[in-house]
């Protein structure tokens, strides 16, 4: 394998040394964004050498993010470097501001595009979006440092997408999974033959069966996992054994409501922590959930690997009328040193909500739990407990099993 760059293929011992050189450096320069260092109140870089010293630090939400943007617009003051240095500003939903800069590889999806094997002497017809957004600028970004042009196509338009990528010879298709089926059936009802070979995905679902469709067609397609906030996170490789993290960030995955890591192969949330020197965000929650898969990457890659998008941590859920958090339940389990996981199951009787605390612990008698389910969740509810191991690894701390349709 020829990787993008040595980062990729380093000994978990070269990996540790790195990190106890580059977490102080990113945290000296958070200290320089007010608004960061404002939340991480009195850190000392140089005490943060090690992944489980950064487990100490506090988790910044993206609640807290349009929180500070609303009051600071547009960064929040989470930006390291001045407004004005940055070529680009972004609006994505919300409204959220993203910065982006024209450096390379800025947002680090390079090296996803290296590993579907995209590269010089590649066309890539770019389907993200260019307006207002950064997932365009991001492509458009990722292209260039792999040395590929670039067709910035944007979105919609199908007809005038066929005639384009054929005219141009595009190589590689860049965007949502699904856009490209829709080019690829239009091309077809043209009588179009188009030399598109490669794909790279991200923003939706990939389905096994829209893989399969376009493996049939000769195209090889290949997923990331990044977001507008944070870059590139993870991405897969020819591999396919879920997604090798990126060399500029930290992700940890904690258990909903936390900041608590969760051992390795439990399903939990995605916290980020980007080296990116303009916007180092410190442990952030991104919503969401996932779980580190066991041992390096058969591709040679050795970064931890995670399983992919698994669904939202945001579980927050209203139940007679109360709102019920993932906090609250991690509080419950705080509150007993025996209480091993818990799980609140939202359901109907009749027209009545029914909340149901599963709990899983060697104790026998539920009467013990009932006093602190109503003191964390401000619910009285039925308490059932279970053997540890017994509830299901799949991320769900809140279960709502009421059906309105």
């Amino acid at each position: 394998m020829t990787g993008f760059d040595a980062l990729e293929t380093r000994s978990d011992e070269a990996r540790a040394a790195d990190l106890a050189l580059a977490l102080p450096q990113a945290l000296r320069v958070a200290l320089r964004a007010p608004g960061l260092a404002a939340h991480l109140g009195n850190v000392v870089p140089d005490r943060i050498t090690t992944r489980d010293a950064l487990a100490d630090l506090p988790v910044l939400r993206k609640s807290a993010l349009v929180e500070a943007q609303a009051a600071q617009p547009p960064f929040g003051r989470l930006n390291a470097t001045p407004l004005a240095e940055f070529e680009h500003v972004f609006q994505s939903p919300g409204p959220i501001y993203e910065p982006g800069r024209v450096a390379r590889d800025w947002w680090r999806l390079g090296r996803f595009l290296h590993a579907s094997g995209v590269g010089p002497g590649d066309i890539v017809q770019n389907c993200f979006s260019y307006h207002l957004v950064p997932a365009g600028m991001m492509f458009e970004n990722a292209a260039r440092a792999v040395g590929a042009t670039v067709l910035p196509a944007g979105t919609g338009q199908t007809e005038l997408q066929v005639i384009a990528a054929r005219d141009v010879g595009a190589t590689t298709y860049a965007g949502t999974p699904d856009f490209l089926k829709i080019i690829l059936e239009k091309a077809d009802e043209m009588g179009v033959s188009l030399a598109i070979t490669k794909a790279v995905v991200g923003g939706g679902a990939l389905f096994p069966s829209l893989r399969a469709f376009y493996e049939e067609r000769g195209i090889t397609c290949r997923q990331c996992y990044a977001t507008a906030d944070l870059g590139n996170v993870a991405y897969e490789t020819d591999a396919l054994e879920g997604m090798v993290v990126d060399e500029g960030v930290i992700v940890e995955i904690v258990r909903p409501g936390t900041g608590d890591p969760v051992p390795e192969g439990e399903v939990g949330e995605v916290v980020v922590t980007t080296l990116n020197p303009d916007y180092p965000l410190i442990r952030f929650a991104t919503g969401d959930l996932s779980a580190v898969l066991p041992g390096p990457s058969a591709c040679g890659r050795t970064n931890i690997r995670i399983r992919g998008w698994m669904g939202r941590a945001d579980q927050t859920t209203k139940i007679k009328g109360m709102f019920v958090r993932p906090e609250q339940v991690a509080a419950l389990v705080a509150r007993h040193a025996e209480i091993h996981r818990a799980r609140v199951i939202a359901s109907r009787a009749g027209e009545k909500d029914v909340m149901t605390v599963r709990i899983e612990t060697r104790a026998q008698n539920p009467a013990l739990y009932e006093a602190t389910v109503l003191s964390t969740l401000k619910l009285k509810g039925e308490v059932e407990l279970v053997p540890p191991g017994s509830l299901p690894n799949d991320g769900l701390v809140i279960e709502d099993q009421r059906r309105y349709d």
